[in-house]
């Protein structure tokens, strides 16, 4: 496909590979519409004030706000998927999806969609998670644009969720007790081989309304798998004990235990474990040639992008970046309007510039200023439940930007230095927030603030509140203290509450 003036749409564009696609695409002088649930977010990645794209705002389960991000556009990159929290059945919300996305094309009339699949042969012993990927697959080939699918099967790259799993498993526990998916063999690909045939399919109109299956040059087990990690990685071998009763729902709990992968995405890819993932069909490596990294060099490449700290995108990416509704109008039709605010505040002597750098930094390595120990507590009870606790910590060291991850929060506003909002995706009865906000009248003190807010969900959620109030109201006026002791600044008045 020659380049035009025609915008290319990218679907999923604040996600694991629609954040490296991206790039890639205005690398190679692609015009680029990036849609997502926030012009704020995808305005706060690296690439996202470049000249050549235009952020959008949409949802693949809203069909109008998809049809409007379509106009003009010649071709669209599909690359989003139900499975978060929240989503209680994602393949109903995939296929709703994906029906949306063929209506959208035939009103705007877009030649071609590309969208990156799962690897598995079709059989009654699918994955729900493999079979509702095909699933969208063909329900996206009914509509009038030709469709390219690429199926993948374990994408290896720094911040993807199976490297994520395969990471913590490897250096977290010495001894592994797995079920018998620890023997099946898959093929395993570079993300970096994935975004070259996403790209080299857009440029070869050859491949339009095919499906081609894609992978690496090794086809291992994940017994081999982790063998080879440990060995890329400099630690021991692991010890691996496979037991025929140790069951998918069971593993995926332990999984989520131990890696920072939420349970919402933990348990498809567990239970997708089982099936064998091979290429059967490899006509995509003379369409799109490329030199296809090994095992070894992939892993070797996502270790080095880990500890560099240099992550262009990682699955945590695509959490909600939108202010609640209730936030905005203070009603909520399950919780009868009934939203808790406590504001703690403090004043100090020094500039906004100086408070915001101890509010910039908080969480991941800094912590929380004061009661670790309470803040683990949760996390690790969060964590129980499903949720994803504290071990993704958080996206960059510097200023967080909308949309990052920051433990079991997610950034939904930054202003510096003047505020900075969290959402809360812990598992709770209810909906929560965290805003610092810090002001300054001319001339006078500089005023540190914190607001927990929630909108509890029924009667538990009245009851979380409550219990948990004087606990909150303890641990937040001494953060806020401690907060105003790591900037080195004098506290005048407070903390208090109102």
């Amino acid at each position: 496909m020659e380049r035009s003036e025609s915008p290319i749409l990218v679907l999923g564009a604040t996600g694991y590979v629609g954040g490296r696609l991206v790039p890639l695409l205005l690398e190679r002088g692609f015009r680029v519409r990036a849609a997502g649930r926030s012009v704020e977010k995808l305005r706060s990645r690296p690439w996202g004030r470049h000249p050549n794209l235009e952020p959008v705002v949409a949802d693949a389960l809203d069909e109008a706000s998809l049809t409007e991000a379509m106009r003009g556009c010649r071709a669209a990159y599909y690359l989003v998927h139900s499975m978060r929290p929240g989503a209680r059945d994602f393949a109903a919300l995939d296929r709703r999806a994906a029906c949306n996305m063929v209506r959208a094309a035939k009103a705007t009339g877009l030649a071609r969609i590309i969208y990156l699949s799962g690897l598995g042969d079709d059989s009654a012993a699918l994955s729900e998670h493999l079979r509702s990927r095909h699933e969208v697959g063909e329900l996206l080939a009914l509509g009038p644009a030709a469709v390219t699918q690429l199926r993948a099967a374990m994408i290896l790259g720094s911040g993807s969720a199976s490297f994520e799993i395969l990471r913590h498993l490897c250096e977290r526990l010495p001894f592994m007790i797995t079920p018998r998916w620890v023997n099946t063999k898959c093929q395993p690909v570079a993300v970096s081989n994935v975004l070259e045939y996403l790209v080299g399919c857009l440029q070869n109109e050859g491949t339009a309304g095919q499906t081609y299956e894609i992978g690496g040059p090794d086809v291992l087990s994940y017994r081999e798998l982790f063998r080879l990690y440990a060995e890329v990685a400099g630690i021991r071998p692991r010890l691996i004990l496979a037991l025929p009763l140790l069951t998918p729902r069971l593993s995926a709990w332990w999984v989520n235990m131990v890696t920072p992968v939420p349970m919402a995405l933990v348990r498809p890819l567990v239970e997708g474990l089982a099936n064998e993932v091979i290429c059967r069909d490899e006509r995509i490596r003379e369409l799109v040639p490329q030199e296809l990294l090994s095992c070894r060099e992939a892993i070797a490449t996502a270790l080095d992008r880990t500890r560099q700290n240099a992550v262009p995108s990682c699955c945590f990416d695509a959490g909600s970046a939108c202010l609640p509704e209730w936030a905005a109008c203070g009603d909520a039709p399950y919780a009868g309007g009934t939203i808790f605010r406590t504001t703690y505040s403090l004043t100090l002597a020094g500039t906004p510039e100086e408070a915001w750098e101890v509010v910039r930094r908080i969480g991941g390595d800094t912590g929380w200023y004061f009661g670790d120990l309470l803040w683990k507590l949760r996390a690790f009870m969060d964590k129980l439940a499903g949720g994803p606790g504290f071990t993704r910590g958080r996206r960059a060291a510097e200023t967080p930007a909308v949309g990052d991850h920051l433990d079991f929060w997610r950034v939904l506003a930054v202003d510096p230095p003047r505020r900075l909002l969290l959402l809360a995706e812990m598992k709770l009865p209810g909906q929560a927030m965290l805003e610092f906000r810090i002001d300054r009248q001319e001339g006078g003190p500089t005023r540190l603030s914190m607001t927990p807010s929630f909108l509890p969900r029924g009667l538990w959620g009245l009851a979380y509140w409550w219990t948990f109030y004087p606990s909150h109201a303890y641990l937040f006026k001494n953060m806020l203290t401690h907060m105003a002791r790591a900037a080195g600044l004098r506290v005048l008045t407070g903390p208090e509450a109102s």
